[in-house]
């Protein structure tokens, strides 16, 4: 007996249906996946939906916080719009900061140069022809003052991008907060302050393993009890992406470092619930929309689990992963610089989709240099357009129930699972990463990436496919040369009018608390205070600590 078309489970004739349509025209590719190899089915049913639905995603603002932290999220305030700047002098990067206040932004994020970012001073003879290049040159108090003149830190929230040298950036902040009349128990802001991640994918390290985790430590005590509004670690996925990870990678590599650092921490003598609301994360949005989005809820989900049911966390905000966002660097080109908005659109979307708290949208021209100011307001309005004229902050998580993402971000957190057991398998992420394990894993995925990208698997609009002949390039930001020796100047002028005695005492002191097992922070906001530099004062723990040299 023959049954009628109409008899037929809707299902059955979708897929007879498909059979036909792909004789004629053929799929574009014999297999979908996303950038982490998780398969992408043609169609997405309840049939892939966990059948604890409800309980696994639950509410906002409710465990496991699937669908966000706070139980109304955008519809009562917006993200943080948190442009990353710094450049050239503390003077010019204030520039910067007031104009992108004034164009609306909603908080502050330093990039500190690189001889900054490992501890030297500019006139360090390891900092030559790197001064001011890729963020703001930072030697002495004399800087910090420069660089947060006329901006009242107890109206302004502060993130920096700070690791290795991270306690004595904090402690420059402390001092100028108090030079304005702010007390430190009133000032708001984030240190990135995540060594590992340095040794694992971005190289800015300094010490060793062992003694750069009691820094951090050291920093947890000192704002449990001086700082208690500060986030003292932004526990950072952002450059394991761009070094190369999958997504899975991504949310794998530092929630295992986030767990490092709990650990790390609860041995230092902290409980649990002092320290772990004040945790907070950072991580990349790349151009996979529906992947990124998923990815960011899994994570949610994930740490949430983690807190609770692994380290007995008690204290609800304990639980909770509050993160900041990035556009994807890595995902930037230099030919035809123009589509990197349209990039950076999609990217910023996802973030929002995945509830993030705090954004910076990536301009136009960072493949080929630092921003300019036209570049940088049309990375800010981006975000501006998107919270006020897209609707999509209008209700809270839009894609769930969606079952691909709801598919995806069940995906993603088994996967993620996957690499924390192995990691486990070392002895935790400290082991891991002295193993080269998280190291090696990135590197193939990397070069993985990269083969898709050359045999033109993954099209790059306008790199690999839609090239113009002729590039033209728009005006870029360049550094002015000069600027390298007025930063000397000014750094050797601080170090002449200072009280020397005072800086040798304090340094003298640091050297003390770091030889044995005392908590170095007050030592070294003692000593940013009497204008002791940076180096001066990574020196010291240089000579305490050792350099790590890698593996």
């Amino acid at each position: 007996m023959n049954t009628s078309s109409s008899d037929q489970h809707p299902k059955q004739k979708w897929e007879k249906d498909v059979e036909k349509t792909t004789e004629r025209f053929p799929e574009r590719k014999k297999a979908f996946h996303t950038s982490s190899e998780i398969p992408v089915e043609r169609l997405y049913t309840p049939e892939q939906m966990d059948e604890d639905y409800i309980e696994e995603i639950g509410f906002p603002g409710q465990y496991p916080y699937t669908r966000g932290i706070q139980p109304t999220m955008y519809r009562s305030r917006y993200w943080t719009m948190r442009q990353y700047a710094g450049f050239g002098s503390a003077e010019e990067t204030n520039e910067r900061f007031r104009y992108l206040l004034k164009q609306g932004q909603t908080g502050l994020s330093v990039a500190f140069d690189l001889p900054t970012q490992i501890g030297y001073d500019s006139d360090d003879p390891m900092a030559d022809g790197e001064v001011g290049k890729v963020g703001v040159a930072i030697d002495s108090l004399k800087d910090m003052e420069q660089l947060f003149d006329q901006i009242p830190l107890d109206k302004v929230s502060t993130s920096m991008t700070i690791n290795a040298p991270a306690s004595i950036l904090l402690a420059m902040y402390i001092a100028v907060g108090e030079k304005q009349g702010v007390a430190p128990e009133k000032l708001t802001g984030t240190i990135q302050n995540d060594i590992l991640k340095e040794y694992i994918a971005r190289g800015t390290y300094i010490y060793p393993p062992k003694p750069s985790m009691r820094l951090i430590t050291d920093i947890f005590g000192y704002c449990q009890e001086h700082l208690p509004k500060f986030n003292t670690i932004s526990i950072s996925g952002y450059h394991i992406r761009e070094a190369g990870s999958t997504a899975v990678q991504e949310v794998a590599f530092t929630i295992a470092n986030g767990m490092a650092y709990v650990d790390a921490a609860i041995e230092a003598g902290l409980e649990v619930d002092q320290f772990a609301p004040r945790l907070a994360f950072f991580f990349n949005a790349h151009n996979q929309f529906f992947e990124e989005a998923a990815k960011f809820r899994a994570a949610r989900r994930m740490w949430a689990k983690i807190m609770k049911e692994h380290y007995g966390a008690e204290n609800p905000k304990s639980w909770k992963l509050r993160f900041h966002t990035q556009t994807g660097g890595s995902t930037l080109t230099a030919q035809q610089p123009d589509n990197n908005i349209v990039r950076v659109t999609l990217q910023a979307l996802a973030a929002v989709m995945g509830g993030t708290q705090s954004l910076h949208t990536n301009s136009r021209d960072e493949a080929l240099a630092l921003p300019t100011e036209d570049s940088a307001r049309i990375a800010l309005r981006t975000q501006q357009i998107i919270a006020n004229e897209s609707g999509v902050a209008d209700t809270i998580d839009p894609l769930a129930g969606s079952y691909y993402v709801e598919s995806l971000t069940d995906q993603i957190e088994k996967e993620a699972n996957a690499y924390l057991d192995r990691i486990k398998e070392f002895g935790g992420a400290v082991q891991a990463v002295e193993e080269g394990y998280m190291q090696r894993e990135i590197h193939k995925a990397a070069y993985d990436a990269q083969k898709r990208i050359e045999s033109n698997e993954d099209i790059v609009v306008g790199m690999n496919e839609y090239k113009l002949e002729e590039e033209i390039h728009a005006d870029l930001l360049r550094v002015d040369e000069a600027l390298e020796q007025a930063q000397i100047k000014k750094t050797q002028d601080v170090r002449s009018s200072r009280d020397q005695e005072s800086v040798n005492h304090c340094l003298k002191n640091l050297r003390e608390a770091a030889k044995g097992k005392e908590n170095v922070m007050p030592h070294i906001v003692a000593a940013v205070k009497v204008y002791a530099t940076v180096g001066e004062i990574a020196n010291v723990l240089r000579e305490e600590f050792g350099e790590y040299t890698g593996m």
